[in-house]
């Protein structure tokens, strides 16, 4: 699947160019199973020694990664951003860079994501690192990246009329017998729902009622506590597929229900960095 951020506000100028000018450089992306990817870059039209620089948006200071581009035998040249290698979470804008030029930016490719479907990393090394390429509403490469640990996936979600269950997975932790779900009303942290969860060793359900949070008009975050009052909360997000925008591509139905202060509507959504949260919206009389 392909999604289309509405977020990006950096790069729209680098498409514009005049009669005879060189295209801009395209990098296809080839994604690895334990997080890592490969980039494929068209000639970028100068000579000396290129890299391909990814650069985080919007970060003060300006946080850059730089990888060499070497040839790959068929006219492109080829660069690795292995598993290893850090990239902090955030949206990081993707530059074919040749020494003593300035960075020019790269348009997307073909993109085979297909080993991030169903990806079930071990979560041995205590984290769970998320990497997927997309293409920019102007039309130019970037990287979406999360770096979570520990990791509470979110997988299925099952909506009835009172409520919803979310299905899911803990990584780089385990689930003890008072493990449990805090719902946090946005605008007020301080007002949380508690829910206990039933485990199966990494796995876990856990069910909201709708009328819990019915008081409170507004989004509501969902956070895992996997030790109960003991260690971390780890905040319920789908993160492991090829998905980098979930927000405008996974929609789910809204139930309405009475509250406490006549009928309000209910139901999940994927936030702008894939977290897992319940929107409460009042409505109308008469709607």
């Amino acid at each position: 699947m392909t999604a289309v951020s509405t977020q990006d506000t950096i790069g729209s100028s680098d498409d514009a160019r005049g009669p005879g000018q060189v295209p801009p450089p395209r990098a296809d992306c080839i994604a690895d199973s334990a997080g890592g990817l490969t980039f494929d870059v068209t000639d970028p039209g100068e000579a000396g020694t290129a890299h391909l620089l990814l650069r985080r948006r919007d970060s003060d200071p300006v946080a850059e990664v730089r990888l060499p581009l070497t040839p790959a035998g068929d006219g492109r040249l080829r660069a690795a951003l292995p598993s290893s290698v850090e990239l902090a979470e955030g949206r990081w804008n993707a530059y074919a860079l040749v020494d003593g030029g300035e960075p020019r930016r790269l348009m997307p490719g073909v993109n085979d994501l297909r080993s991030l479907v169903d990806r079930a990393p071990s979560g041995s090394r205590g984290h769970v690192s998320v990497r997927i390429p997309y293409a920019t509403k102007q039309g130019n490469l970037s990287v979406r990246a999360w770096v979570r640990a520990p990791h509470a996936e979110a997988g299925e979600l099952r909506i009835t009329d009172t409520g919803v269950t979310a299905r899911g997975r803990v990584y780089g932790t385990e689930l003890a017998a008072g493990a449990r779900v805090e719902a946090v009303f946005r605008k007020e942290p301080e007002r949380v729902v508690r829910v206990d969860v039933t485990a199966r060793g990494p796995e876990f359900d856990v069910t909201l009622r709708y009328e819990d949070l019915a008081a409170g008009h507004g989004p509501w975050d969902l956070w895992l506590l996997p030790g109960g009052d003991e260690g971390p909360r780890v905040r319920l997000a789908r993160l492991l597929d090829d998905v980098a925008d979930k927000k405008p591509i996974f929609t789910y139905p809204v139930t309405v229900i009475e509250g406490p202060d006549g009928p309000v509507e209910a139901g999940p959504y994927y936030t702008n960095d894939n977290d897992l949260a319940v929107r409460v919206r009042a409505v109308a009389v008469g709607d």
